[in-house]
This record gives C-alpha cells, sequence and structure tokens, in this order.
C-alpha cells in the first residue's frame, strides 16, 4: 500500500510542527511518509526536543526547514499546525489537500509562567495533543475534509 505524503506545516518549524513530524514517524511509518516544515525557518526548538525525549521520540537531528524547498514533493496533505502557517501556506503544485488544525504556541504559553517545570509543562500539554491527533492519522484526515470547510 502507498503511504501518504503529509507535510505539518508551522511558522518557524522548530516546536510543534517538529513534534507532529517526530509523532508521524514513530507511530505511523507504516502509513505515513512524514515531513515538517516552516513559513521562515527558526531552529528546533530544544525545550520541544527535551519534551519529545521525555516521551520517548528523539528530534535532536532534525533541522528546521524551510516550506520552499520541499515544494517539489507531490504531498497528499498539507497540515497547517498554527495560524499563521495557514494565513501563509503556499500553493502547492498536484493535489495536495491543504489542512488547518491548530494547536496553542508552546513558546508563548511558556512565557506566561515563571517557574521552569510549568513552562516544561506547556510543552508537555502540546505534545500530547498533537500525539492524540497523530494516532489517528490517516483516519482523521478523511473526516475533517468531509467536515471542514478549512480545506483547500
Amino acid at each position: 500500500m502507498k503511504k501518504l505524503k503529509i507535510l505539518f506545516l508551522c511558522t518557524g518549524n522548530s516546536c510543534r510542527s517538529q513534534m507532529a513530524e517526530g509523532w508521524a514517524r514513530t507511530l505511523k511509518s507504516d502509513e505515513l511518509e512524514a515531513y515538517s516544515a516552516g513559513i521562515e525557518t527558526h531552529g528546533l526548538n530544544p525545550n520541544a526536543v527535551k519534551v519529545m525525549a521525555e516521551a520517548g521520540v528523539d528530534i535532536s537531528h532534525h533541522k528546521s526547514e524551510n516550506v520552499a524547498d520541499l515544494l517539489h514533493i507531490p504531498f497528499d496533505y498539507v497540515i497547517t499546525v498554527c495560524g499563521h502557517a495557514n494565513e501563509h501556506c503556499p500553493l502547492f503544485p498536484g493535489k495536495a489537500k491543504i489542512v488547518h488544525v491548530g494547536f496553542d504556541d508552546p513558546p508563548k504559553l511558556a512565557a506566561q509562567v515563571a517557574d521552569e517545570e510549568e513552562k516544561l509543562n506547556c510543552y508537555r500539554r502540546v505534545r500530547d495533543e498533537i500525539k492524540a491527533f497523530v494516532k489517528n492519522l490517516p483516519q482523521n484526515l478523511k473526516q475533517i475534509t468531509e467536515q471542514k470547510n478549512d480545506i483547500r
């Protein structure tokens, strides 16, 4: 069976999209070929690496990719995981369906708390939400495309 090619797209490809790619490669590598990229490249967020490692997923070898460098890949789905990426998502050649599934921004959440453990808890919460979403791929993409008008 052909694996679905999925791109997780975020603003800087530093946190949420990296987590999603890590979970997809760990949980769904038999069904999906997962990638992540950003509208810009901000480098890998060390707290994202840390909380993913706590969950047994190593993303430390990932690098921040710019979406412009991946436009040649024939994606089946492009999943925007933040509002900014959804608003600025480029057009993809071919049949890629663009779906928005937004997650809170862990660095923004963490900036609102002082305690280091509480900061990490912000990342952990979003990590776990992304895992729950990825666990149900690709089935939930079919449901989303049938239910939402948020697809291009």
